[in-house]
């Protein structure tokens, strides 16, 4: 199986931006997010059905306003508990569809998933730190990493924004890894910005972009 987004898999669209918007590649805001630890809360035993998923405070308000300043939100997720056979497929895309009209009914949108199913030695080029999941989205949309910006809690996926190429890197620290800075600073990589959790992240991307454009004016 291959990593694969889950509106290919469900034929199912959080978006509503149109296709030809896509063909043309004139997305230029474009956040791509984490899932677990950014978005809800994580687990050590993993995220296994939707009883156990929980938002993060700030998360949905988050989504929602980087929506309504323009940005297009992808989600790139490791999604392990697939191969280890802790979750079926159905059940996560049941989670992802709850999660997506969860934010839709709070006014934001989440454009598309796209998630790693594999385990930490297959040797994929999908598995965060890896940018293949960046990589797939800006294929599929037309849109270019430089133009980015990816967020998470963890140092793979800010490992994985610099391997794309993203514009900027976010740390939130709303993940199960205490020690997430540490582990940074001794593999030298730095991220742009560190929040206290999305929402902060989330105002921090807006007012950044704002900031670059003026300077550009």
């Amino acid at each position: 199986m291959t990593a694969t987004s889950r509106l290919t898999l469900l034929g199912l669209d959080c978006a509503h931006i149109g296709a030809d918007r896509y063909r043309m590649g004139l997305l230029k805001k474009v956040v791509f997010l984490d899932r677990d630890g950014t978005i809800n809360r994580d687990s050590v035993d993993f995220i296994k059905r939707r009883s156990e998923f929980e938002f993060l405070p700030g998360s949905v308000d988050a989504i929602r306003k980087l929506t309504a300043s323009g940005f297009t939100i992808f989600i790139v997720t490791n999604q392990s508990a697939l191969a280890r056979q802790y979750i079926s497929f159905d059940e996560l895309t049941a989670i992802h569809d709850m999660m997506c009209r969860s934010v839709a009914a709070s006014g934001g949108k989440i454009t598309d998933i796209f998630f790693c199913p594999h385990l930490p030695g297959d040797g994929c080029d999908c598995r965060k730190p890896a940018p293949g999941l960046i990589h797939q989205a800006c294929l599929k949309y037309h849109c270019k990493p430089s133009d980015a910006v990816m967020t998470g809690d963890s140092a793979s996926d800010i490992a994985c924004g610099l391997n794309a190429g993203c514009s900027k890197t976010v740390l939130v620290r709303t993940g199960k890894d205490p020690d997430v800075e540490k582990e940074l600073r001794l593999k030298q990589i730095k991220a742009d910005f560190v929040a206290a959790d999305l929402l902060e992240a989330a105002e921090w991307i807006i007012g950044r972009y704002s900031s670059d454009l003026n300077r550009q004016r």
